[in-house]
């Protein structure tokens, strides 16, 4: 398919946005640990960016589909910006929690992004969009933990400085380059429900066909929240790695994901299909995370990450996919809104697990947990093929 201005530049926005996040994450964990957290608090720090996610995502959604993609885009680009600033002076713990807190509240660049793509895509090439969206993903995932990594050796606060000047690029881009797609404008009435409202989930999972679905990606993004999640404390209390080894295995990841969504993923689709190819990648993240449960050997982490990164590669843009042609156009923020709550919720409970398990047991106990929550995910999307069939 072909790419059109408007597509390039929200990729290009993505790239930068997924770089300055990633840029602090594989330092972020042992940061905290030397300021005195145990793996357990260390899984706190993510959650609470989740948890804010979980009430901001759906609102900035809404708002997106009303008041228009771009000026909520930009007021999430300011508040991932004021949240690196305030992590590159953090000296303490409180200081890293507010910093995630701040991201948390408003920041759900991602979420916007990917609805402005939805906005600019058909039904028929929306899952390849949704693919290239994830290779936009992987290019900032390449680079940034890699360059965060290495910047650790020095200061912690270099990466983190580094991550609000991308993240400046970005509302720079926004604010110059970027057209609205939503025309309706509605007039703002402020309500107690805007801020608290479940009525988006309750008509959405009342829908058998996207109940379905959104269960699926919810099973999925759990078990992806406890391994991303737990992965850096992982590698450095089961093999000693520092940040830089970490930032380098991440990137590793990255890399595999640009092959395989870049020149790969259009072939897959195309011979397999996208049910099967979602089975095939949903089966290769459990061998990965079987591998894991037994892994004593830190060369066969590349083993565990080549198999997860092929997995995920497919399944998260084609349930993305999925959920986003099972609603109008003028849904698109919504629905993508929920999906993304239910992501949140996932990564509130997948760093909390992680850091449990790290805490009262064993690295390798990452492996057990992660398999038996994506077994879960399979045995749905079997039976939901199943319901279908019939």
């Amino acid at each position: 398919m072909k790419l059109s201005r408007a597509h390039f530049i929200v990729l290009i926005i993505q790239i930068t946005e997924v770089l300055g996040f990633s840029l602090i994450l594989p330092f972020l964990p042992l940061y905290a640990r030397d300021l005195g957290a145990t793996p357990l608090i260390v899984g706190l720090i993510p959650a609470s960016f989740s948890l804010l996610q979980l009430f901001s995502a759906p609102i900035m959604g809404r708002l997106s589909d009303t008041y228009g993609r771009k000026p909520l885009l930009i007021l999430s680009q300011l508040s991932t910006l004021i949240s690196f600033i305030v992590l590159g002076f953090a000296h303490s713990l409180w200081l890293i929690f507010l910093s995630r807190a701040i991201d948390g509240l408003l920041g759900s660049n991602f979420t916007i992004a990917q609805a402005y793509l939805s906005d600019t895509s058909t039904k028929k090439n929306r899952s390849q969009i949704f693919a290239i969206s994830g290779v936009a993903f992987s290019v900032g995932f390449l680079i940034g933990p890699a360059i965060g990594g290495y910047l650790s050796r020095f200061n912690y606060s270099l990466a983190s400085f580094l991550a609000a000047t991308i993240s400046l690029i970005t509302i720079f881009l926004t604010v110059f380059f970027l057209k609205e797609t939503v025309t309706v404008k509605k007039k703002f009435k402020f309500s107690f429900n805007q801020i608290v409202d479940t009525s988006a989930f309750s008509r959405y999972f009342a829908n058998s066909t996207l109940r379905s679905k959104l269960l699926e990606f919810f099973s999925f993004v759990s078990t992806h929240a406890v391994w991303t999640g737990s992965m850096p404390l992982f590698a450095n209390l089961k093999f000693g790695f520092g940040a830089d080894l970490i930032g380098f295995g991440l990137a590793y990841v990255g890399f595999i994901n640009i092959i395989l969504r870049t020149v790969l993923f259009k072939f897959f689709i195309s011979k397999f299909g996208e049910n099967r190819m979602k089975i095939i990648g949903l089966f290769s993240i459990l061998a990965s995370f079987i591998l894991l449960s037994l892994l004593n050997n830190p060369w066969l982490l590349l083993l565990v990450f080549t198999l997860f990164a092929f997995g995920g590669s497919f399944v998260r843009p084609v349930l993305t996919a999925d959920i986003s042609r099972s609603v109008s156009r003028q849904e698109q923020g919504t629905i993508l809104g929920v999906s993304s709550s239910l992501q949140s919720i996932a990564q509130i409970l997948g760093p909390i697990l992680g850091g449990f398990l790290l805490t009262n047991f064993f690295p390798n106990s990452l492996g057990y947990a992660s398999t038996l929550i994506l077994s879960c995910a399979i045995f749905l999307v079997f039976k939901n093929q199943k319901v279908k069939a019939v």
